[in-house]
């Protein structure tokens, strides 16, 4: 009675056992180590694999595994340890040739006196498709912020405006079909750029009036970018867009479907736009316009700074014709205006003191020489490249001329050797020795002016010495504004300056630089 109560309790846990086994959402899968073949499956390993039950008995495992995975697999089995645990992924094939990603997971069991795997099959091809997804993603992503990267460091490193380039770095990263820059002037939008077919890169600026502040604000759309999904329709965006660009403008939209326009401001003034069309319908997302915003972004300042530069430039070309036009009034004018004076005198004079006048005439020959001198010089200042194209040497006599010509102060030039410099070591040289002798013109009271210019091995040196009332370096080197450029000056081409100065005792001025032999020479 005991034995047949136990027999019953052993049936019944054994059908448990097989009802659970049946339900088991995962494939479960015996397969004998040493035949390879299947011997027990659940209803989930069969449908998993395409396979009927009986179909599935007895079947070689191994031709449930893809060509791609079987070398893995099979490797995997013979170094199996009975104490071990069996788990690896795979690409499994079905009875039809489909495929899909699984993990295997097996233990060692008996079965009927053998030696067996009971594995647990799970597909995981879900799995690996959403990973495979996100992985795409992150690498999307990654991509798109190297490029921002890039176009951040390819737009700030101009100063100049560049309008095709921005056009073509924001394509980098958002594909489109038509597309044109445009840069707000007055009551028009005007395009800089555009992009698409020949003609349209081909065709010349585009003018878009804005009827009223109304419009203009609609553009600006609080910074924001505007997304149409058909231009062609009759919501009421596309019909806004239709109406702005029209005549002329209306060839962006020629075959065109979608439409973005991303408007260029800085710290909320409007400065332009850019607007980019698509020829399918609906193309442009949510991500499209944040990209394209970050990239409008820096297209406004670089055209921001663009016309800070362009300002800047027209500043310094202002400022460079007033110091010419003051040279021209200090030296220039003031010697042809004293030689006038004497060439009018001189007859009267001569008729009464030959003597006196022949000192006159001497006068009149050293006031004309320094004309002359300053004039050459000023016109080297209009041509920069007589600078480098002339030889140091003439320079710093002609530099030498001039000053004795409108100081009538004594100036020798020693000069020892024939020199080749750098472009920018002979620039800072001259443009040194000129500020110097501009300063000891205005300031130093000198009757006796020295430059020296000598080569020691591979330093050239030139000094600028005066016999004047000198000045205290300590209290006045600092802020001296013609000492501080000849600093800059000597130190943007790799020279050291120094200067040595007492009240009473002159002044003398030091330039050194070392000149190596693989440096490019004028």
């Amino acid at each position: 009675m005991q034995q047949s109560r136990i027999y019953k309790e052993g049936e019944e846990q054994a059908g448990l056992y097989k009802d659970i086994f049946d339900v088991a959402a995962d494939g479960l899968i015996v397969n004998d180590l040493e035949s390879g073949l299947v011997v027990m499956a659940n209803p989930a390993a069969c449908a998993m694999h395409g396979y009927t039950h009986a179909e599935f008995i007895g079947l070689a495992l191994i031709a449930c595994i893809h060509s791609d995975s079987q070398f893995v697999f099979s490797e995997s089995i013979q170094v199996f340890q009975p104490d071990g645990v069996f788990d690896i992924q795979t690409l499994d094939v079905c009875r039809d040739g489909s495929t899909f990603y699984a993990v295997w997971r097996g233990t060692a069991y008996t079965y009927q006196g053998r030696p067996c795997l009971l594995n647990v099959v799970r597909d995981v091809s879900k799995r690996m498709q959403i990973e495979q997804l996100l992985g795409r993603r992150v690498e999307v992503r990654t991509h798109e912020q190297a490029t921002l990267l890039e176009i951040s460091h390819t737009l700030a490193s101009t100063l100049e405006l560049q309008p095709e380039l921005i056009l073509d770095q924001l394509r980098k990263i958002i594909e489109f079909t038509h597309g044109g820059l445009f840069a707000l002037e007055g009551s028009s939008l005007v395009t800089l750029a555009m992009r698409g077919t020949q003609y349209l890169e081909q065709l010349g600026s585009v003018h878009i009036h804005l009827k009223d502040s109304e419009t203009l604000v609609a553009l600006f759309n609080k910074h924001q970018p505007i997304r149409i999904a058909d231009v062609w329709s009759d919501v009421p965006p596309a019909q806004f867009l239709r109406s702005l660009l029209s005549d002329e403008a209306a060839v962006l939209l020629d075959g065109m479907q979608s439409w973005m326009w991303v408007p260029l401001a800085v710290k909320g003034r409007i400065i332009g736009g850019v607007g980019v069309a698509h020829e399918m319908r609906n193309y442009f997302t949510v991500h499209h316009a944040d990209l394209a915003l970050s990239v409008a972004n820096q297209a406004a300042i670089t055209m921001i700074n663009a016309e800070l530069y362009g300002h800047a430039q027209e500043l310094a070309v202002l400022e460079e014709r007033q110091r010419l036009a003051r040279n021209l009034h200090d030296a220039v004018n003031q010697s042809l205006f004293s030689a006038g004076l004497i060439a009018e005198v001189l007859p009267r004079l001569w008729d009464r003191d030959q003597l006196e006048a022949r000192h006159s005439l001497e006068d009149l020959r050293r006031l004309t020489r320094g004309a002359m001198a300053e004039m050459r010089a000023l016109l080297a200042e209009l041509r920069p490249s007589t600078l480098t194209d002339s030889s140091l040497n003439d320079l710093l006599r002609l530099l030498g001329n001039a000053f004795s010509g409108r100081t009538n102060v004594p100036l020798t030039v020693t000069i020892d050797g024939e020199f080749s410099l750098p472009a920018e070591v002979q620039i800072a040289f001259y443009r040194v020795c000129q500020e110097a002798l501009s300063n000891i013109a205005k300031h130093a009271k000198a009757t006796q002016v020295e430059v020296c210019l000598i080569q020691v091995e591979d330093v050239i040196e030139m000094c600028i010495q005066d016999n004047g009332q000198g000045f205290d370096t300590q209290q006045t080197f600092s802020g001296h504004y013609g000492l501080g450029m000849m600093q800059e000056r000597a130190e943007g081409a790799g020279a050291q300056l120094s200067i040595v100065s007492q009240p009473g005792q002159g002044t003398k001025l030091t330039i050194r630089c070392a000149i190596s032999s693989n440096k490019e020479s004028i």
